[in-house]
This record gives C-alpha cells, structure tokens and sequence, in this order.
C-alpha cells in the first residue's frame, strides 16, 4: 500500500495522524500504545482529517526525535523513523513494533489503544499485561534484568559465528558491533539481554542461573549413593556444556572387546553408543526447563548411564510418544534454534528416535524414556551379553561372533551362520540349539524359512543353563 493509501484509509486501531513534531508528548504516548498492543504506524504531518500538512526537517531532526522517544520510553523504544513525500510535500512515519517486553511506559505512564485513541493503563491493567506477557514469553526470550553488555564474552560471540556460518551459513558480520549482532540473534531487546543470550555467551553465566551448571558423577555399583569414584560441576555457557559432559561420561564408560562378524580381530568400543549419549545429553541442556532450580544430571553406573532433564514433557506427551515421529515443540526456541545454527540439533523432534536408532546399531537395548514428574530421565543400558559373560557360558568363538551379529542385525539364519562360520550344516544346527537352549536365541518359523531372534532373558537364568564348552 503506497502512502496515499495509506492515508485514505483515515486514521484506524493501528494507525494515527498528527499534524507536527511539536506534539512529541502526544506522539510518545502513541508509541507506547501500538508497543502495547500489535504495533502501528504514526503519521506526522498529516492532520486528523487527513489532509497533508508537511513537516519541516531540519539536518538532526530525525536523530533529535529518536533520541527523544528512546530517553522517555521504559523499556526504550527504537521505533523505524523514516521521511517519505505526499502531495509534494514531507512527511515522516514513524512504524512501531508490538513490544516483547510488555508494558512499555512513555515519562512514567503507559498506554493502550482503544479504537482510534490512546488511553493511560490502570495500575491494575499494568500488573495484569505483564503477567499476560511473561506468561506469552517463553523463559529464555525474557530480560534478564541484572546483566548488560559487559557480562557477555565476544570472544564466544565471535566464535559461534564461525561456526553457523560453516554449519547453517548464517549471514552476519562478524565485524559489526557485539550489540548489534546480538540484536540480529534476537538475544538482545531494546538495549536488554535476554536469558538466552546470557546463557549462550556469558563470561560468567551462573552468576546469574545457578540451575543451569552441568552434574555429572560416576557411582560405584548400581546406587546413587556416595562415595563418588569421581564427580564434576561444569560451569560456563552452555554450548561448551555439551561436550564437557559427554566428555566426563566417556571417560567413565568402559571400553570392551566386541567381536565383528566376518573379522578375524576384535574392535575396542565403548558399552553405550557415543552418539546416543551425546544426543540425549544436547536434549537435555537444550530443553530443560530453566525455571527449575535443580541442574541437568549425568549419572554413570557399573550397569547404565542415566541423563536427567529437569521439566516435564509437552502438555498430553507421554514417554512412548518419544519412540514414534512426533513434532518440535522446543521449551527454548530462542535456545534451541542457537543449538540448530550449530548443528547440535535438527529441530525435527527427530533426537530420541536416532538416540534409539544408534543404541539398535550398537547392539545394546533401546534407551528407557521415563517421567518422574519433575524430570524426564533417559537411561542406556549396557548388552546383558557382555563378552565376559558370554565366556562363563562356554561358548565358542563361532556361537559369540552370532550372538555380536543378532545385536544389530536383529536375526540370523542357518545358512548365514554356515558362511560366517565356515561349518557344516549339522554342525551349525548344533551350535544355534546350543543358544536356543540356554535362553540367549529364540528359534521362529519352520523348515527353510527357520531364522533366529533375540530373546531377552535374565543373564543369571542363561548361566544356570550353562552348557559343555564346543570347539
């Protein structure tokens, strides 16, 4: 719509004319109305009937106006000033945007849009409309109050721009001013931080969010009990959590002598899937609730890893909803979408499902999803057939190698044993009744359509069936 349009259309909810730059108190008190409800534009030089005035614009008139709604306006106001031409003469519109920050006050008061007019908010309206807008406002797109510009490290700023523009091809400078490119973040409001932004770039972020340090313990036994074998608090922001965490899990994790199918040697790898872990690790910083008071939690025992997430699932979830396809609904997307533009996340609502899909390819169980109702807890258990157990069971080498290969592949046929094995046919007949025996396959279908499956049995049940070594 071109000005004369615009114009035309007369003065609206979201739309107001006034005659001159004098009546600046008047305009101010607008721009606290359209900032406290979905925005609008104000028109100078225009008179309430419609007709173009014109307004007089000398070298520093726009800057002087700015400058004038920014020193009056709590929180300040950075409204799109611009000069534009009707009729031959000019005129200036000044677009505001609805505020994030709700409400805003012009010289101590604010305003609010009733039809064509604004009118002054009540003392009770104002309590009401920042009750509203917190309660609009996700915890991480709110101001954080106590902190300002020197809390921020540009050094971390700088850095994550490197990295999402190599990883999402994020088109901002990193020469332009820290302020402003926070700004284009959006993790800066009107010359405030959000909590984001405090979380994502602070020198010192728990000076400000306590809860959002990083627990992490290795226990003894299967019991959360203390002594710790060792224990660590990660501070900082919390992109470098992630890899601090996993990082601590890893060196705690065990590693073990797998043996792969069709190789004559062993391959050293860790009992839980890395990137299972590391998965459900960026979950859990990312999609905390942040207003809990109690830390993400890395819990490594002798027989799992659990990753407590403080919060709870989104309203009508529950924890099988996590092993389908379900949506993103991100309880920090201003977070979140900082852990997609460094590739940490997908936003697809895909994380639990490849948490799932790596533990398959690992050979070890799915990873249990479970809601206390403050937290939701993710646990990975390690495979109950461990080569140490396999061995107390007199197994060959041949009846291990099949037993790795139904860890990922989900099933096996006689023949396949055959060809892995280098055996004869009776003799792989044998050796898979072996395992059907002792609890560890189970034997499906008949005749040339026989194959073999997992079964899950209590590995104490297994050596209580132990059988007499064969070679």
């Amino acid at each position: 719509m071109d000005i004369k349009e615009l114009i035309e259309r007369g003065e609206t909810q979201s739309l107001e004319f006034k005659e001159s730059l004098k009546l600046k108190d008047e305009i101010g008190e607008t721009v606290s109305a359209f900032s406290n409800s979905d925005g609008g534009t104000v028109i100078i030089g225009v008179s309430d009937s419609g007709r173009v005035l014109g307004v007089d614009i000398g070298k520093n008139t726009l800057e002087e106006f700015a400058n004038y709604i920014k020193r009056n306006t709590d929180p300040q106001i950075f409204p799109c000033i611009e000069v534009v031409e009707a009729e031959d003469k000019k005129i200036i519109l000044i677009d505001v945007a609805g505020s994030q920050d709700k409400p805003v006050f012009f010289k101590d008061k604010a305003y609010k849009r009733v039809g064509k007019t604004s009118q002054r908010i009540s003392a009770s309206e104002i309590r009401k409309l920042a009750r509203e807008e917190k309660r609009r406002l996700s915890w991480d797109e709110q101001i954080c109050e106590d902190a300002g510009l020197e809390d921020i490290d540009e050094e971390k700023v700088g850095a994550f721009l490197t990295i999402a523009k190599e990883e999402r091809n994020l088109r901002i400078r990193g020469n332009i001013p820290t302020k402003e490119v926070l700004r284009k973040l959006k993790l800066m409001k009107e010359d405030k931080l959000t909590n984001a932004g405090v979380l994502l770039f602070g020198k010192e972020a728990q000076r400000f969010f306590r809860q959002s340090e990083v627990r992490c313990a290795r226990f003894k036994g299967d019991e959360a009990v203390k002594p710790f074998v060792d224990m660590k608090v990660f501070g900082g922001d919390i992109l470098n959590h992630v890899d601090k965490a996993l990082n601590f899990t890893l060196e705690h994790i065990p590693r073990s002598a797998w043996l792969i199918p069709g190789r004559p040697d062993r391959e050293e790898k860790y009992l839980y899937p890395p990137d299972a872990v590391r998965e459900a690790i960026i979950n859990a910083i990312c999609h905390r609730d942040y207003e809990s008071a109690s830390n993400v939690q890395i819990r490594v025992f002798d027989d799992r890893v659990e990753v407590w997430n403080p919060g709870t699932l989104p309203d009508g979830w529950t924890v099988e909803k996590l092993k389908e396809e379900h949506e993103s609904i991100p309880k920090n997307p201003l977070i979140a979408d900082h852990f997609f533009l460094t590739r940490l996340i997908e936003k697809w609502g895909t994380g639990t499902i490849e948490m799932i899909r790596r533990c398959g390819e690992w050979g070890v169980p799915e990873p249990e999803f479970r809601d206390t109702g403050t937290s939701i807890v993710v646990t990975f258990r390690k495979s109950e057939f461990t080569e140490e157990f396999l061995d107390s069971l007199n197994l060959n080498e041949r009846q291990k190698k099949a037993v790795e290969f139904i860890k990922t592949e989900k099933k096996i046929t006689r023949t396949e044993y055959e060809k892995m094995s280098g055996i004869s046919e009776r003799t792989a007949n044998r050796e898979l009744s072996d395992l059907v025996k002792l609890g560890i396959f189970n034997k499906v279908g008949r005749g040339p359509n026989v194959y073999y499956e997992p079964t899950k049995i209590s590995p104490n049940l297994a050596k209580s069936r132990q059988i007499s070594p064969r070679r």
